[in-house]
């Protein structure tokens, strides 16, 4: 039986070609079942197999790109949501999940309650982003949801009792992509990439933006500084002026 599992592990990082987190959850189930459904203690001899670790830099869009994008979003919900996550740099589990009471219009701060690592936060909320989720909400006026589901006829979203699907909110995003012409392999995460690199751009610094994204490691959020239009074009102008009598 071990050998069969290391086969299986194999089979999975040669063939299936898993990356190594969905080969780590593949093990990580495969274990689960093997000690509490069938009560067998894991076998130590297992020689587990997963895929290399890899480095990937996001995508980023310019803001350009990521305004030609939203300006193709027909559908007015989903639009004030994509327009939520890219200005508040939110996961779109936090984006979809916001209810009337976690917008402060006072203070202009979103309370995002249960991000990952379940940690409670608040975000800078930008006045136009304010104007755009009321908006939203008065084509529902759900009482306690931003963004209710609308449900197979669409008109459900006043009486939703839960919020827009993900499954929902990605297909918009990708036929906005389509239509809107951008090129580069995007997805809805790419807008929080996206938020991160355009505020360091303008002079933000690292401390805070690692609050704004709810980064637990300030290592998580330094990967942005490679990222910068700003940092590239300095040391453009560095490299080229050493090649320049070549």
């Amino acid at each position: 039986m071990p050998e069969e599992l290391r086969q299986y592990f194999l089979y999975l990082k040669t063939e299936r070609r898993f990356s190594r987190s969905t080969s780590t959850q593949a093990i990580c189930a495969i274990k689960m079942f093997w000690e509490k459904s069938l009560r067998r203690p894991w076998p130590t001899e297992v020689q587990l197999v997963r895929a290399t670790p890899q480095f990937k830099l996001p995508v980023i869009l310019s803001a350009t790109e990521v305004r030609q994008i939203l300006a193709a979003v027909p559908a007015l919900d989903h639009r004030v949501a994509l327009t939520t996550i890219y200005s508040c740099g939110l996961r779109l589990g936090e984006a979809l999940n916001l209810e009337v009471r976690d917008i402060d219009s006072q203070r202009m701060f979103l309370h995002i309650r249960a991000g990952k690592g379940n940690r409670d936060r608040y975000v800078p909320l930008p006045q136009r982003t304010l104007i755009l989720l009321r908006e939203g909400w008065k084509a529902h006026r759900h009482d306690r949801l931003i963004f209710p589901a609308k449900g197979h006829s669409g008109q459900g979203a006043p009486t939703a009792t839960r919020p827009m699907c993900r499954t929902t909110l990605q297909l918009a995003f990708r036929l906005a992509l389509h239509a809107s012409g951008v090129k580069k392999q995007a997805h809805i995460h790419s807008l929080r990439h996206s938020y991160a690199t355009h505020l360091l751009e303008q002079g933000e610094n690292l401390r805070q933006l690692q609050v704004n994204l709810g980064h637990k490691s300030p290592t998580a959020t330094v990967i942005y500084t490679h990222l910068t239009s700003l940092c590239r074009t300095q040391h453009q102008k560095r490299l080229d002026a050493l090649m320049a009598d070549l």
